[in-house]
């Protein structure tokens, strides 16, 4: 721990004061043969700081020569500047690096043993040192004029939010994803045997939304969403997670698929998690703490809030639940806002999977108009790299482990606009391949089976009111089912039988059954096992054993899929890989199928069996709805059939990949403009503090050089999509709405060569020769399986 009073404090009482120094990258003068220990001791690594008289404080000194005390007023330890910067920048390639393994390796470097109070000594400089951060980057963005509010939103990605004043509108003005993770939990402190230490400092950017500003939508849900109420209860007892009054099966899968334990251990945490949205490319745009729950209403709630404020009309988002989730917004206080600004909310393309094939046909991005190639999945790529960060924040202060997050994810921010135009370059081409291979493949095979293109939206209509009928059995079935169970009659003979004792048994069976018949509206003869119509409902009820055999064949393989996903076994895999997994895992799975197969060779016609292949080739779950209908052979229907199927298929991919390249051209042309423009916003603010501020003028330089190399990188990878065969943008740049036109509507960036802008431009084009050479067969199955 820091050093107190009483332990060797130094003295400052003068021009120059002696202080032990702490410097990964200091060499030290090996102990001299006098030292009796002959090992590093504080004479040895002490440093003289000299003050001058307009030092009020030692650190002023200390600052001036690369160091930062441990204390304000006495320090006895000074840590230098690029000690602390490497661990930052360490911290950042690696989120899992704590300060207590930075410590340890200081000392094993300088060959001495680690004494515990340097960790926390490190924790205390390293705290001030991103408060001095911020603070120099907080002038700098004054200077730069990006201090406005909601600026960081409205700017963190130039594609999705620099919009031109001519630009062709799209149908939704930017993609964006939202979603939930419980891997950045923080133990409550009580369970720790401790007591919660006051902080008062908070978070210092505006990546949050407020406590506050979640609980706003605390009370807007007026029924249960789930199938089990206590599957979401809060820190008050209070159920939030409710929407309808009837739990649908793609909200029943998701909330049933995890252990029980898991609903109820929320309390434990002081915070469960983290609630985040990204734009497409991956930047994040909010956050909030999920506080002693789970995956709340109101979470997603006061997210949708914050984007409609800050973007607008016309946003369409991605959530595992989107499906359902649309019908809690319509029912709250947003839901008028939300519908008169058109906000849309979609399922993630691997997410979509496990929901039910009619709902895929209304939700899944590959069925939506205007959704291009997006997937939707980006919040899995954000939690992938932010779960890092759980081992040091389980246990950290409230502050600690949101000053870790936000500097993890403004890391993250600024690698995502490093990439950016990959991201465009990469989409830009997956695109143009599907555009221009697919259509003389689809025209050829229209041929073939006799269709127009005018088939494909009809067998997609077709199939959703087929699947539509299927959502609950027939009530007039459900009744003469239950007046044609075995035991029903049973009992009714044994009473006939029975001496006067069962005479009152016989009565309650005549009155049970005359009910049912009141129901079903029969008249004249009673139903014996002789009778024609008990013989056709008890044929029927094959068809039922089948359909529930395949309910249950459905519902082991979901709950086996997301256990795969939690153990980080399935991920994003192939469905070949899933495949093997399942096989390899699920001895339930196997009976299931048996059983399903059982009951499909009984109906008449039989069904065909099922083996474990055409299991996982249903696309992946979806297609288990198509087999459900006994009523109705729909086999020989075109929508049914797989050639129409995949060739449905196709041609929705080559509408969203148009759609893609629509988007991709307004993107680039963004981005081009954002470079030009951030360059004269850079120049002008080194420009004008220059005189008055020269060291802020130096740190804007600073930081526009690396801003400038990537900048530069952009530039050389989009001017190759330009000249791109099939390149359909516009090729010059644009003016910013809200933003003067300027003077020069060319690129302002030097074009001097830099060795390594160059060197990442020759390593990306031999990756990209690469590709090129690849099957393009293998390319396209990629891309296929991606967006479905």
């Amino acid at each position: 721990m820091a050093a107190t009073p009483g332990e060797g404090e130094a003295e400052i009482d003068g021009p120059s004061f002696v202080l032990e120094t702490v410097d990964v990258f200091g060499t030290f003068s090996p102990p001299p043969l006098c030292c009796p220990t002959k090992s590093l001791c504080l004479e040895h690594t002490q440093r003289t700081f000299v003050q001058t008289p307009t030092d009020v404080y030692p650190n002023v000194a200390m600052m001036r020569a690369g160091y930062l005390g441990c204390a304000p007023l006495q320090p006895t330890v000074a840590i230098s500047l690029r000690t602390l910067e490497l661990y930052r920048q360490t911290h950042r390639a690696n989120p899992r690096l704590s300060l207590q393994a930075q410590a340890r390796a200081i000392c094993a470097i300088h060959n001495v043993p680690y004494r515990g109070y340097l960790c926390e000594q490190l924790r205390i400089t390293f705290d001030v040192y991103l408060d001095v951060l911020d603070s120099v980057t907080r002038r700098v963005r004054a200077a730069l004029g990006r201090d406005t509010p909601n600026w960081r939103m409205l700017n963190t990605c130039p594609a999705c939010f620099y919009t031109l004043e001519d630009e062709p509108k799209l149908q939704y003005s930017f993609l964006c994803e939202m979603d939930g993770n419980n891997s950045l939990k923080r133990t409550e402190a009580s369970l720790r045997d401790q007591v919660e230490r006051i902080d008062t400092r908070r978070a210092r950017s505006d990546y949050w939304l407020s406590p506050e500003a979640v609980d706003v939508f605390k009370y807007e849900v007026k029924g249960p969403l789930t199938a089990d109420p206590a599957a979401a209860v809060d820190e008050d007892g209070n159920n939030d997670w409710q929407d309808e009054d009837v739990a649908t099966e793609c909200t029943k899968r998701w909330v049933n698929a995890g252990p029980e334990e898991r609903k109820r251990m929320w309390t434990m945490f002081a915070e469960s998690g983290i609630f985040l949205a990204s734009c497409r490319h991956g930047s994040v745009l909010l956050i909030c703490d999920m506080i002693k729950s789970g995956e709340l209403a109101k979470y997603p709630l006061a997210v949708v809030d914050k984007l409609m404020e800050v973007y607008g009309a016309d946003i369409a988002c991605g959530y595992d639940i989107g499906c359902v989730f649309s019908k809690t917004l319509a029912t709250s206080s947003l839901g008028p806002r939300a519908a008169a600004e058109r906000f849309r909310f979609v399922v993630g393309s691997f997410h979509g999977h496990a929901h039910n094939r009619g709902c895929q046909l209304h939700w899944h991005p590959r069925y939506v108009k205007g959704m291009g190639q997006a997937n939707f999945e980006g919040c899995e790529r954000v939690f992938g790299a932010s779960n890092a960060l759980a081992a040091n924040s389980r246990n950290a202060t409230k502050f600690h482990r949101h000053q870790d997050i936000e500097q993890h994810f403004a890391f993250w921010d600024e690698d995502k606009y490093a990439n950016l135009s990959r991201y465009l370059v990469n989409h830009y081409r997956a695109a143009l391949a599907i555009t221009t291979g697919y259509p003389d493949r689809i025209r050829a095979r229209q041929e073939e089976l006799g269709i127009g293109d005018e088939a494909f939206a009809q067998y997609i209509e077709a199939e959703k009111a087929y699947l539509a009928g299927l959502q609950a059995e027939p009530p007039a079935e459900t009744l003469r089912f239950n007046i044609a169970t075995p035991g029903l009659h049973k009992a009714m003979i044994a009473a006939n039988r029975a001496v006067a004792t069962k005479l009152r048994k016989v009565e309650n069976k005549d009155v049970q059954v005359e009910s049912l018949e009141n129901q079903l509206g029969l008249t004249g003869e009673r139903w014996s096992e002789e009778s024609e119509e008990y013989r056709a409902v008890k044929a029927q009820m094959v068809e039922r054993k089948y359909r529930r055999a395949l309910d249950e064949l459905e519902r082991l393989i979901v709950q086996r899929l997301f256990e795969l996903t939690k153990l980080n076994m399935a991920g994003y895999k192939l469905r070949t890989h899933i495949a093997t997994a399942l096989k390899r895992r699920s001895a339930a799975i196997r009976s299931a199928l048996d059983k399903y197969n059982a009951q499909a060779r009984k109906l008449v016609p039989p069904r065909p069996v099922l083996s474990w292949k055409e299991v996982v080739d249903y696309g992946f779950l979806a297609e288990f709805d198509l087999l459900r209908d006994a009523r109705t052979d729909v086999r020989q229907e075109k929508w049914a059939q797989p050639a129409h199927r995949d060739l449905t298929l196709q041609h929705l991919e080559l509408l969203r990949a148009r759609e893609e390249l629509l988007r991709c051209d307004n993107e680039i042309r963004r981005l081009r403009t954002h470079i030009r423009d951030e360059a004269e916003d850079y120049r002008r603010a080194i420009s004008n503090t220059s005189p008055s501020d020269p060291a802020l003028a130096a740190e804007i330089g600073r930081r526009w050089d690396l801003r400038r190399a990537i900048n530069i990188i952009h530039e050389r990878r989009l001017a190759d999509v330009l000249k791109l065969p099939g390149y359909s943008g516009r090729h010059d740049l644009g003016v910013r709405i809200g933003r003067a036109a300027p003077v020069d509507a060319g690129s302002v960036l030097e074009s001097a060569d830099d060795a390594v802008v160059s060197e990442v431009l020759a390593s990306e084009a031999d990756d990209r020769q690469d590709v090129e050479e690849a099957d393009v067969v293998a390319f396209e199955d990629f891309v296929h399986d991606i967006i479905s």
